[in-house]
């Protein structure tokens, strides 16, 4: 398995359970990654053994051909690493922590002062960097997190939760920033907030107790939606009654589901599964035609991520946290 990020057969156990269960993947040049999974599921700890921060019990882990563990040092000049609640010295001015991060990168002189400048105007954190962090709002001390990974240009980012607790307007300032930094980088994400996944991520994997339980482009993990597909007609509540047999006569519809519509109270929807392999849509709207009703829509459902995340991770589970 190749890639700039490359894990092989990475697994990690507590008192005898298992967190991360012989996990392989491999992150490529260009890929925004999204590591997805239920609290528990094992994604920082995943995170972790990536980074170096804790030792598998088995399996490897290479950054940019760099063996975490046989050659940690070497590993860790080549990526920047964003923990999850991106801690920091909170009483430091931002400035200064940016200043002591670059120095313990070994950068000094001209090199560091730009380094430092090209990270500040990356983030566009330039009027806080006089402010100690602990005075920072959540949004602005995250996208300080995000200048220190980045500070000493590496080629992967591994970002744990980076829009954790922002507000929306916070969460899309940090996802443009990462989506503006993936042409020439591998970044690797964990969240739990699937919409995350289509606002930044070109491919993304669940995982569920330790174990990948899918990978793919958000496209094709919304394609294993049982939603995908399927024709949904959305009408108003009062049109129910008569609309629901008029499309379940129809010999083409297999089944009829009816649900209360997500954005209106007022109004309801029929997904109809296809009895058939030709195109269902056109019989449906030209049945509605026929009987004049007033449809407030008429289309191919997509699917939801949401489904196949609810399909694929169910079951409790304990919190996973590693020490």
């Amino acid at each position: 398995m190749t890639g700039l990020i490359s894990a092989q057969n990475l697994t990690k156990r507590y008192d005898g359970k298992t967190v991360v269960d012989s996990l392989s993947m491999s992150v490529e040049r260009g890929e925004v990654l999204g590591l997805l999974g239920p609290n528990g599921a094992g994604k920082s700890t995943t995170m972790k053994m990536l980074t170096g921060y804790l030792v598998p019990d088995e399996g490897s882990a290479f950054i940019s051909g760099h063996d975490v563990i046989g050659a940690p040092i070497q590993a860790r000049h080549v990526f920047g690493y964003l923990p999850e609640g991106a801690p920091a010295y909170a009483d430091m001015a931002a400035g200064d922590f940016l200043s002591f991060v670059a120095a313990a990168r070994g950068l000094s002189g001209a090199e560091k002062d730009e380094a430092i400048t090209k990270a500040v105007s990356a983030v566009d954190i330039g009027g806080v960097l006089q402010q100690s962090i602990d005075t920072l709002s959540k949004g602005f001390a995250r996208r300080v997190g995000l200048a220190q990974a980045i500070l000493h240009d590496p080629d992967v980012l591994i970002l744990d939760e980076p829009t954790d607790g922002l507000d929306p307007n916070q969460k899309h300032e940090v996802r443009q920033r990462i989506l503006g930094m993936a042409e020439m980088n591998a970044i690797l994400i964990s969240t739990l907030i699937l919409e995350e996944v289509d606002a930044c991520c070109s491919r993304a994997i669940i995982i569920d107790h330790g174990r990948i339980v899918a990978d793919g482009t958000p496209e094709a993990l919304r394609a294993k939606s049982p939603l995908h597909g399927r024709v949904v007609v959305r009408a108003a509540v009062s049109e129910s009654e008569t609309l629901r047999p008029a499309l379940s006569s129809m010999p083409q519809v297999k089944s009829i589901q009816e649900r209360p519509c997500p954005s209106d109270q007022e109004a309801v929807e029929f997904i109809l599964t296809n009895a058939g392999t030709g195109a269902l849509l056109p019989l449906v709207n030209e049945r509605l035609q026929e009987g004049n009703w007033p449809i407030e829509d008429l289309r191919v459902a997509e699917g939801r991520l949401e489904d196949v995340f609810r399909s694929l991770t169910t079951g409790d589970r304990e919190e996973e946290e590693a020490a």
